[in-house]
């Protein structure tokens, strides 16, 4: 069967890629056509139709100043969708663009799944309509979601979260820490990662702030962990003359760390994973009024996923005006040391782990819609 998968941001691609392996080992005829980045590029073995490096556009400024690359991009994924006339559609994340192509889609009858649905329980609530009339299956890796759905009366399967095994995986392929050090040119004293995130717009916002609060700690290395999409130009712009790290993902690199300055999002829960305290924060416009704005509109008590799985406060959350290199240095002084606050991170982790389980997400995605696909294929 022929499957068209878009990522429109590299946490995306991730999950993108191990779904395109799991289809093709299940499907052994598998056809994948997408638009994402290197992980999905590397299962797949060619190259996107679009890169996700060139879709990801944050905040309201940088999209207004983009609206017309947007734009262009949108019309580009409806009409390679149109042309390819795939068996199905599978979006990951991403919603305001590929909401868009998930109607041009479900009008011409091509089936979309949906692997790793908008977070309508946090905000914008309004979309669960729109996924109700659009999408055949929505597959959650977020074990909390399918009771939501359910009591908004519409459906979500639960089929594990990527980032258990795949956090494993790579901490287990982790170096040494001498080989480590070694290859990074590093001298061997304590380290905290700094992870601003993978937008430009993020890093310039976040950064800054991480590399002012992890200064106050001069027996420390801050070390930034770099995104291939990144340019090395740009760290250096806003972390100044902090190393910048890459490994093929960056458990790898927190294995070697005493503790992370984070900002909000995937990496929150990929750092829990991998064991290591954090403090997780997001600048933004640093502004107090848009706080307010914001707690009015979100309709969670968190908004890092460790806390929101647990359900219950584990890692800080620094969130725009309270995002300050006062703060961060703060929350994370007792982190670095054997503290009750790191001794209670570490305990809320295991705790995060049992909730997640260890179904392998991708399998399980892809054999459900491999499933439903042969279903419609009988019907017809």
């Amino acid at each position: 069967m022929h499957y068209f998968i878009i990522a429109g941001e590299a946490s995306g691609d991730l999950h993108g890629g191990a779904l395109a392996t799991a289809l093709k080992t299940l499907d052994t005829g598998a056809v994948i056509t997408f638009i994402g980045g290197n992980a999905m590029s590397e299962a797949v073995g060619e190259t996107p139709l679009l890169h996700c490096r060139d879709m990801a556009f944050m905040g309201f400024g940088e999209v207004v100043r983009n609206i017309g690359r947007i734009q262009s991009n949108l019309r580009f994924a409806k009409d390679s969708v149109l042309a390819a006339k795939p068996d199905a559609l599978i979006l990951i994340d991403y919603p305001s663009f590929n909401l868009k192509v998930a109607a041009k889609a479900h009008k011409a009858g091509i089936p979309v799944y949906y692997f790793i649905p908008p977070k309508v329980w946090a905000w914008k609530k309004w979309r669960l309509a729109t996924m109700r009339r659009l999408v055949r299956r929505v597959l959650s890796i977020l074990p909390f979601e399918p009771e939501f759905y359910k009591a908004e009366g519409a459906e979500a399967v639960y089929v594990g979260n990527p980032s258990v095994a795949e956090v494993a995986a790579e901490v287990a392929a982790a170096d040494s820490r001498d080989v480590f050090l070694a290859r990074h040119k590093l001298r061997d004293r304590p380290l905290v990662a700094l992870m601003p995130g993978s937008r430009q717009a993020e890093i310039r916002e976040n950064l800054p702030i991480m590399a002012a609060a992890v200064d106050r700690f001069p027996q420390y290395r801050g070390v930034i962990i770099g995104s291939s999409d990144i340019p090395d130009a740009l760290y250096a712009r806003y972390g100044g003359r902090l190393p910048i790290v890459r490994e093929p993902h960056a458990a790898r690199i927190l294995v070697h760390c005493r503790a992370a300055l984070v900002t909000s999002g995937t990496a929150t829960l990929e750092t829990a994973l991998a064991g290591v305290p954090q403090v997780a924060m997001y600048h933004g416009n640093g502004s107090e009024m848009m706080y307010k704005v914001m707690k009015r509109v979100l309709t969670i008590p968190y908004v890092t996923l460790p806390n929101l799985i647990a359900n219950r406060d584990i890692i800080p959350e620094l969130l725009l005006h309270h995002c300050t290199a006062d703060s961060a240095a703060g929350h994370l002084g007792p982190l670095l040391r054997d503290t009750p606050e790191r001794n209670a991170q570490l305990q809320g982790y295991s705790e995060i782990s049992r909730i997640l389980g260890t179904e392998n997400a991708a399998d399980n995605a892809a054999a459900l819609i491999i499933e439903d696909l042969e279903k419609i294929r009988k019907w017809r």
